[in-house]
């Protein structure tokens, strides 16, 4: 995982850096809660879209908001509550529980060989497995930011979107929305929503 800047908004390019940028800070922020530097660029980022009306705007700007609001102790321990702890987590960040019921499932192994395809590997300091949802932002991150302008990386970003985040992505945002002690992950989910269908709807027009 990296370090991300927040993203920002402008020509086409730009866009492209934009995109690269937010799948990059979902993986961080779904990987692990936000350390303070991170938190505070959060807190001091803008939420007024360049473009009036902009698809994204209104659940940036929520985020930004729950992060001004809340202690970082207090966003630590939501994620731990929901994703950690011992045992079994309430929120799953595993495509292949979403998609089969099961951990290290048919998914894992799909998924194990597109990354060989990609000729990308999981770090051995990334301690989860690579259908976890952090790591499959990481891909798109780096398939994105590996050249922009290429239209065979625009095809390979589109499958492996629609392989490996698409079918079970809003599964997860579902349950990270209802579950009760959600707040900031909660907020993160609706962007994350907002942001996977923007994706969807660019890709689709691919063909």
């Amino acid at each position: 995982m990296t370090s991300t800047p927040i993203p920002e908004s402008g020509s086409v390019l730009d866009e492209e850096l934009a995109r690269a940028e937010l799948y990059g800070l979902m993986s961080a922020l779904y990987y692990a809660p936000p350390g303070a530097d991170l938190l505070a660029q959060l807190r001091l980022a803008a939420t007024e879209a360049p473009a009036a009306g902009a698809l994204l705007e209104e659940p940036w700007r929520a985020l930004v908001g729950v992060a001004r609001e809340m202690t970082q102790q207090a966003i630590d321990g939501e994620y731990n509550r929901l994703f950690g702890g011992i045992g079994k987590p309430e929120v799953y960040l595993y495509g292949s529980h979403f998609l089969s019921g099961f951990l290290n499932e048919k998914p894992l192994a799909k998924l194990r060989s597109d990354l060989l395809d990609l000729e990308l590997a999981r770090s051995e300091n990334m301690s989860e497995t690579e259908d976890h949802v952090a790591y499959l932002c990481e891909v798109m991150r780096y398939l994105i930011a590996a050249d922009a302008q290429a239209e065979h990386q625009l095809k390979r970003q589109q499958e492996f979107f629609f392989r490996h985040l698409r079918p079970w992505v809003g599964l997860l945002c579902d349950a990270i929305q209802a579950h009760p002690g959600a707040r900031f992950y909660a907020a993160l989910a609706l962007l994350t929503r907002h942001f996977m269908d923007v994706e969807a709807q660019g890709f689709d027009m691919l063909g």
